[in-house]
């Protein structure tokens, strides 16, 4: 599946979203979301979806990955097939994120290996079926958007849920509508 990106009216903020949150068939199990809270903004922001996991080459569908805690780093990787996603995420995230044009805030899939915002699960081994308790953190490519931008606003579809983070969050998107941030 190739992401694409959607042009509209320059006017609106443009914000890059998880494509999986209405933009594109690419969870991991094929399975299709449709947040109301994000159909909603589709009228008044422009997007540009992307799935971190399609672009290093993931399928749709596909075995899940997951962060592993390995010493004092964290590792993605996919248990079934053995294979260690850190690099390829780390290159892909740091090029994605250069090549962008302004943007004005960010809208990611909560609780993913990849976009989580704060909620992704960590693990202490590749083949533990449970995570470490109360070890919660960024996925690969939200840590590189906070890295790079940690100014600009970011929120997932679970805080878009919550009417005064939505606000708060379109609020930050119009006062920095598509502003220089490179």
């Amino acid at each position: 599946m190739e992401c694409g990106r959607l042009k509209e009216d320059s006017s609106r903020p443009l914000i890059v979203v998880s494509r999986c949150l209405g933009f594109g068939r690419c969870r991991w199990n094929g399975a299709e979301l449709f947040p109301e809270t994000v159909a909603g903004l589709k009228t008044g922001l422009r997007f540009i979806p992307v799935c971190p996991e399609c672009e290093i080459g993931l399928g749709v569908p596909r075995q899940p990955i997951r962060q592993v805690v390995s010493g004092n780093a964290v590792r993605l990787l996919q248990p079934a097939s053995g294979r260690d996603l850190t690099r390829e995420m780390e290159n892909f995230s740091r090029s994605f994120l250069a090549g962008l044009p302004p943007v004005a805030g960010f809208l990611l899939k909560s609780r993913s290996p990849s976009c989580g915002i704060t909620d992704t699960a960590l693990f202490a081994d590749r083949s533990d079926t449970e995570p470490l308790e109360g070890k919660n953190g960024p996925g690969f490519f939200a840590r590189a958007v906070i890295e790079r931008f940690p100014s600009l606003p970011l929120i997932d579809e679970r805080g878009l849920e919550e009417q005064e983070t939505r606000l708060n969050w379109l609020r930050e998107v119009g006062a920095r509508k598509n502003s220089e941030f490179k």
